[in-house]
């Protein structure tokens, strides 16, 4: 998922936003001005409803952020590299470099984020607590018990047993460690999530239309909302799993664009623009002046450069760089690279060897490959 906004780096861990946060942060700001918050502390000014909705709406993000933020340390101290976290409407991303190397990892890590969760609910009761007895505000309290009930919910939700949610990764590892098998694991986990979610769209259509309360309809949408996005969610990853199978015995260089055209750091956009449209290449890894590669730039990178500058600005300055994970040799296998989000959504990896540029995999050069494979196994059975 692509960051609108970003918001900074934690330990090394890029951290954004996708727009949509916007949406949920409205959504928790109206239900605690117009109903929680009135509730708890009647006939105050309705600025003051919206100063203490916004400022817990703004918290239950922080609590977001700690949910993911568990998920990411704890898969760094597992051996798994981290690349970025993103808020979005329903939650947060981790987005890792690679899986997780052992069912025991991959467990720990599904559940740092749950943990987390139930301690910022702990903690949002505790402050409540402290404020009620010391006489504090009723605001404040109805807010930060607001908070931990929410952030407990959101612990029980992410351990429901399919994935993408934290529990289908819980029973991902187990089922791995049961079968030994990680890809029969996943297929599993993941038809659970299938299931899992078609539970919640029926549950939130016979809820939409019962009318037994006010807002009956509103929260049965919402619950098919979620429940669709879990059910695509899950068979996206069903189907990557497939992918990975599909390539368990491929290796990188079996699936690469071998020799592509390369292109110098030194070079103008302009120049760059008449090799690409020469050659009809979409991605050019770039390399120095001695051959070493120093980035990747693409042909969607063209439409966000004026015209004016093209003939005086250099690759080098819109090149993306190219970190270690996306550089691979040949001989790797081509598997993992299902998992890994693309360069520019369009390279995989990079392929060198003895540090000179032999080839690129792209998502197409993947997708025909995981065909190839596909229509062989079934023209064998």
């Amino acid at each position: 998922m692509k960051q609108s906004v970003r918001l900074g780096r934690v330990d090394g861990i890029t951290v954004g936003a996708h727009w949509s946060v916007a949406v949920i942060l409205v959504i928790i700001a109206q239900v605690l001005a117009v109903s929680v918050l009135p509730a708890a502390r009647p006939h105050e000014r309705a600025a003051l409803y919206w100063t203490v909705a916004v400022i817990a709406a703004l918290l239950f993000l922080a609590s977001l952020l700690a949910h993911e933020l568990a998920h990411a340390l704890v898969a760094r101290r597992s051996g798994v590299a981290v690349r970025s976290i993103t808020l979005w409407m329903l939650g947060g991303v981790t987005d890792m470099e690679e899986e997780p190397p052992t069912a025991g990892a991959d467990f720990r890590i599904a559940l740092a984020g749950p943990a987390a969760s139930l301690a910022a609910g702990a903690i949002f009761y505790g402050i409540g607590a402290v404020v009620h007895f010391a006489g504090g505000p009723a605001i404040v309290v109805a807010a930060a018990v607001w908070l931990a009930v929410m952030n407990g919910i959101l612990a029980v939700f992410n351990l429901l047993p399919g994935a993408p949610l934290d529990g289908g990764r819980v029973l991902r590892a187990v089922l791995w460690r049961r079968f030994g098998d990680r890809e029969k694991a996943e297929r599993e986990a993941g038809r659970a999530g299938q299931v899992l979610g078609a539970v919640m769209v029926a549950f939130g259509i016979a809820e939409a239309f019962t009318y037994r309360y006010a807002n009956a309809f509103f929260d049965g949408l919402w619950l098919v909302l979620i429940g669709w996005f879990l059910i695509i969610a899950a068979a996206s990853e069903t189907q990557a799993s497939a992918a990975r199978t599909a390539l368990a015995r491929v290796r990188v260089g079996d699936v690469m664009t071998p020799h592509p055209e390369l292109v110098f750091g030194s070079n103008s956009v302009a120049e760059f623009s008449n090799e690409a449209a020469r050659t009809g290449q979409r991605a050019f890894p770039v390399i120095g002046s001695t051959g070493e590669l120093t980035g990747i730039v693409l042909t969607s990178q063209l439409d966000d450069i004026p015209g004016s500058e093209k003939d005086s600005r250099p690759l080098d300055q819109i090149s993306l760089p190219v970190p270690p994970a996306y550089r691979a040799a040949p001989g790797d296998p081509a598997a993992p690279l299902i998992s890994r989000t693309p360069l520019g959504d369009e390279v995989s990896a990079v392929v060198l060897d003895h540090g000179r540029v032999i080839g690129t995999v792209t998502v197409s050069d993947l997708q025909h490959a995981v065909l190839r494979r596909q229509r062989l196994t079934t023209t064998r059975r």
